[in-house]
């Protein structure tokens, strides 16, 4: 199964600086990866339509559709209230806000990591390593007020296989050129959290490998052992052999 991962983009029509499908081509030239379409309002037939429209925009498989109607694709994502599709789907992710409770979704949006414009007051912010803590081992995308590389970043580290942004790209007066430094800060750190991940396992593996095994090899270094019968305490005889102490000698006197 492939999860959403990279740049994810939210659609607001009313949000956007163009018409939204060219700012959501340009946010794609820029390097969004994913698309999640809104715009619930919109009456059935022109919400499908865009949904059409925008798929020609992406990869086969990238448009994922607000809600538990797929509008003709094979992607969906709920909001925590959201009942599950009544179609099968091939991708199914949740909106969380706590501790992801999920049934067959494949991975969950944890919101808000930072505070937002786009939703003035919802909160509080979790901050990327309290989401990744939520998040457990579920695939999770990090959602809400990552408007700059360096916060894309911190998402990043923290784990997050992606991030799902709204108002940074649908606002922006080159929404290609904001997608292309949120996408690249995030990839940047990304990678160098696996690296770090790989060198870490690596560091584990050459320790246990140097471990010396005590056990198969004697200390070179200890006393060695002159008894001569079964009765260590005894100490040797040294009655049969009477100058068998200048035999035993190990250093100067």
């Amino acid at each position: 199964m492939v999860t959403p991962s990279g740049l994810v983009l939210l659609t607001d029509r009313r949000l956007a600086s163009g018409s939204l499908l060219t700012v959501v081509a340009r946010a794609v030239r820029g390097g969004v990866a994913w698309v999640i379409l809104r715009e619930r309002d919109l009456p059935y037939a022109d919400r499908r339509a865009l949904a059409v429209s925008l798929r020609d925009l992406l990869p086969p498989g990238r448009l994922i559709v607000a809600g538990p109607d797929p509008l003709g694709a094979d992607a969906v994502h709920l909001a925590e209230a959201d009942p599950l599709p009544a179609a099968d789907v091939a991708l199914v992710g949740r909106s969380c806000h706590d501790t992801p409770r999920l049934s067959i979704e494949d991975y969950v949006t944890l919101s808000p990591v930072y505070p937002t414009l786009s939703k003035p007051g919802y909160g509080p912010a979790l901050a990327p390593e309290r989401a990744a803590e939520l998040a457990g081992d579920v695939p999770w995308l990090a959602l809400g007020g990552i408007d700059t590389p360096a916060r894309a970043a911190a998402c990043a580290a923290a784990g997050a296989r992606g991030i799902a942004v709204m108002g940074a790209v649908m606002r922006a007066v080159d929404p290609e050129q904001v997608s292309r430094d949120l996408a690249s800060a995030f990839g940047r750190a990304r990678t160098a959290r696996a690296v770090r991940s790989v060198d870490s396992s690596s560091d584990v593996e050459e320790n246990s490998a140097a471990e010396p095994d005590s056990a198969a090899e004697p200390d070179s270094a200890a006393e060695p052992d002159f008894t001569v019968g079964p009765d260590a305490a005894a100490g040797p005889d040294f009655a049969a052999e009477p100058d068998a102490a200048d035999d035993l000698v190990v250093g100067p006197q």
